[in-house]
């Protein structure tokens, strides 16, 4: 493997994330939210809001976007930009499916997080 390559953590199945479904994950130390959307894309992103970090497992999902419960921010979960406010963006952390398996890696990417 290359020097640069990311590093690949399991961290749930196919059986266990339904399109439509998201799953509250640590991977090395690192919360995050795995998201199989309606779609079928599987992608990983930071786990708390940018805005006041209220748990985004806590939210809603419908088609793309994530709607945080607290003060209703979204964010489209493939791109990790956000919808409203513009702002809102979350980390993208890299994910690959392999045959039923879902792989993150994180190393090097950090949460983003609005200004106070």
């Amino acid at each position: 493997m290359a020097e640069d390559e990311p590093v690949y953590h399991r961290v749930c199945s196919l059986d266990d994330l339904w399109a439509g479904e998201m799953q509250a994950c640590t991977v090395e130390g690192t919360q995050i939210l795995v998201v199989h959307t309606d779609s079928g894309e599987v992608r990983a992103i930071q786990a708390m809001c940018p805005h006041q970090r209220v748990a985004l497992a806590d939210g809603t999902l419908e088609g793309n976007v994530l709607t945080c419960s607290a003060h209703l921010w979204e964010v489209d979960v493939v791109t990790g930009k956000g919808v409203n406010p513009h702002h809102a963006d979350v980390a993208h952390y890299p994910s690959r499916v392999d045959g039923n398996d879902v792989f993150v890696a994180v190393a090097g990417v950090k949460p983003k997080y609005s200004v106070p």
